[in-house]
């Protein structure tokens, strides 16, 4: 009996032991501040966003779009290495970790305290302020967008829209539509609880400049096909003083050079005054001498005109 208790005395200490020295390695690795940072940073990497967000505590006071706190617009985070885990006084831990995010190579250092004790051993952590950082976005001349892909639409085109993300994250914002374009914008998130202005500079493209020509053309050679000194709803037109006797003909000889400009609200654009020419032909009459002579000449003219893209697409161009 002596030497079964002696036995399961010794089976007992080394079991203590064991799980002591467990419970050492744990808190010194997955239950380290450092472990919980990781843990945090290895749910970016795997592009898990709850996840992610279950570790990353509230977020810093201020309304913000969580729009960009998802899967699909979360960038690659790959080469998670330790760089440093120093305390202060207070306890509180500043782990500092090098990564790639999107590719683009940064670092990041988190301030995380202890929260507490897990079944009695083990230390649970959390960060001092949430690493969820803010970037601010200006849509500049369409509310549309994409966010590493993500479509999406900005609630105040022109003006600059708060988005929540995660820390660290890399953002790649642009536009390309039928008629509009961008240059992509790159982004990095790299300061916990940060801010990052941005700015998405939306344009008209090759083909906007295009339609637009092709239907300002159209609407001057329908203005030109009325038998009226002063078509009616055009921007041309020739009075006359003296008689005509003979039916006015238009034809245009110079059309307009189409620039495209942002409007004053988004969605809207303008085409700014430029000059053309029609060529009238009429026969008049002179009221002094009676005398019959042809005018047949180029009328200059200036046009400008304010286009919109209409949801189903299309362009509404209006003479201003």
């Amino acid at each position: 009996m002596r030497r079964e208790m002696i036995t399961w005395s010794i089976v007992f200490v080394v079991i203590m032991a064991a799980f002591g020295g467990t419970v050492l390695v744990l808190n010194a690795s997955l239950y380290s501040a450092s472990g919980f940072v990781r843990g945090y940073l290895d749910s970016l990497a795997r592009h898990d966003a709850e996840g992610a967000l279950k570790l990353s505590g509230p977020a810093t006071a201020g309304a913000a779009s969580a729009e960009l706190l998802v899967p699909k617009a979360m960038a690659d985070i790959t080469e998670i290495a330790l760089l440093s885990d120093s305390v202060d006084e207070q306890g509180v831990h500043a782990v500092t970790y090098s990564y790639s995010a999107g590719g683009v190579a940064g670092k990041s250092t988190f301030h995380v305290l202890q929260r507490g004790i897990l079944l009695g051993v083990f230390t649970t952590w959390k960060f001092q302020t949430s690493p969820l950082g803010v970037i601010q976005l200006t849509v500049q001349h369409d509310s549309g967008f994409a966010a590493n892909g993500l479509a999406l639409r900005s609630p105040t085109p022109n003006q600059a829209a708060a988005y929540r993300v995660f820390t660290p994250g890399f953002y790649e914002f642009s536009h390309h539509s039928t008629w509009l374009q961008a240059q992509t914008v790159p982004v990095a998130s790299t300061v916990p609880a940060g801010a990052v202005p941005a700015q998405l500079d939306i344009e008209a493209n090759a083909a906007f400049g295009k339609q637009v020509h092709k239907q300002v053309n159209a609407y001057l050679d329908e203005c030109a096909t009325q038998t009226l000194l002063l078509p009616t709803g055009c921007p041309f037109g020739e009075p006359m003083s003296n008689r005509i006797v003979s039916t006015p003909a238009w034809k245009m000889s110079h059309y307009p050079s189409v620039v495209i400009l942002p409007g004053a609200s988004a969605g809207e654009w303008m085409m700014p005054s430029s000059t053309a020419a029609a060529r009238l032909v009429v026969d008049v009459k002179s009221l002094f001498d009676g005398s019959i002579s042809t005018f047949n000449e180029d009328v200059p003219f200036t046009a400008s005109f304010r286009i919109t893209v209409l949801p189903n697409g299309e362009l509404s161009i209006a003479a201003q």
